[in-house]
């Protein structure tokens, strides 16, 4: 029977772990501090994270280990080439969070768009009870049907995200981050004219050297007044600080972000003091995690442990 400890089990809420259960011991961890790792691992045949980092100095703690599940797509919190030097896999979860992701995407956009929070404040304010009118005009929106509608990382997130702009009658267009990706469903453009020309943009992309800063202030500088821009991407491909300014001074309409630099968010952040805060909208990166991704990113993690207990690969 296996030892298996989850060093971070609340990243993943109130989803059941039971089926875990039945490869052996389960210690679960709520919450795993960098000086905590090394002696949480020490006995562990299966370690199972999120986010916590599992360094080299971390590996070299834990004799037993046999297998590193992240409960996640990326691998960025894992030495690899240390776990691979010393046999290790790491299993990683795909695909879970696509549906999600997509569906908040247009949460934010819509909420930002039609000012949903302004219309609610008029109403629940007793705005609307007196007015001589059925209707009110005191902000405006346009529709999205014949709009461009820019992706910035046209993976499987950002394909879904724009199968659905496309249904609603958006043309769609996307850049590249890596230069060599072409799909033959949409026009791929520079990102000079996909920021000039788009309506709305989204981002999809990972976090790497391409993509860092990817948009700062003079790339936000470059959209359109009425545009809106929604990062649930990665945190660092938009300039906290340039995204401020550009809002500030109206350069764009509104942004919506799940992502950010740090999370959490650290006190006193310039991005809680915008001059027009109904025009930025902030999630603390929960596109991923409704209830049935979550239910799915175990249900992988379980199948990776099977695998590997059964001698797959």
């Amino acid at each position: 029977m296996l030892h298996l400890v989850f060093l971070d089990a609340d990243t993943l809420g109130s989803t059941s772990l039971d089926g875990l259960r039945p490869f052996g011991k389960l210690t679960l961890h709520a919450t795993t501090a960098p000086r905590e790792t090394a002696e949480r691992v020490r006995d562990a045949d299966v370690v199972i994270a999120n986010k916590v980092v599992i360094s080299r100095q971390v590996l070299e703690a834990a004799p037993k280990l046999k297998l590193i599940c992240v409960a996640a797509t990326g691998t960025n919190n894992v030495d690899l080439e240390a776990a691979k030097e010393r046999g290790i896999p790491v299993k990683n979860a795909v695909g879970y969070s696509t549906a999600g992701v997509a569906q908040h995407t247009f949460a934010m956009l819509f909420y930002l768009l039609e000012q949903l929070r302004y219309f609610d404040d008029y109403v629940k304010g007793g705005g609307y009870a007196k007015s001589p009118i059925f209707t009110h005009y005191g902000r405006e929106y346009w529709l999205l049907g014949g709009k461009r509608w820019g992706i910035i990382g046209l993976g499987t997130i950002g394909r879904e995200v724009a199968n659905i702009a496309g249904a609603f009658g958006a043309e769609v267009v996307y850049y590249s981050t890596s230069g060599r990706h072409d799909d033959p469903g949409y026009r791929r453009v520079e990102l000079d004219e996909l920021l000039r020309t788009s309506d709305v943009v989204s981002i999809h992309a990972p976090l790497n050297d391409a993509t860092r800063d990817l948009i700062a202030l003079p790339q936000l500088r470059m959209m359109k007044k009425t545009a809106v821009l929604i990062n649930v991407g990665r945190g660092g491909i938009v300039s906290e600080t340039g995204l401020v300014t550009a809002l500030d001074e109206e350069s764009l309409f509104a942004a919506g972000l799940d992502v950010l630099e740090t999370e959490p968010m650290q006190p006193g952040h310039p991005l809680l003091s915008v001059k027009y805060p109904d025009r930025l909208l902030i999630t603390p990166h929960i596109a991923w995690a409704g209830i049935e991704a979550r239910d799915n990113l175990v249900a992988q993690v379980v199948q990776n442990i099977r695998t590997f207990v059964e001698g797959g690969k």
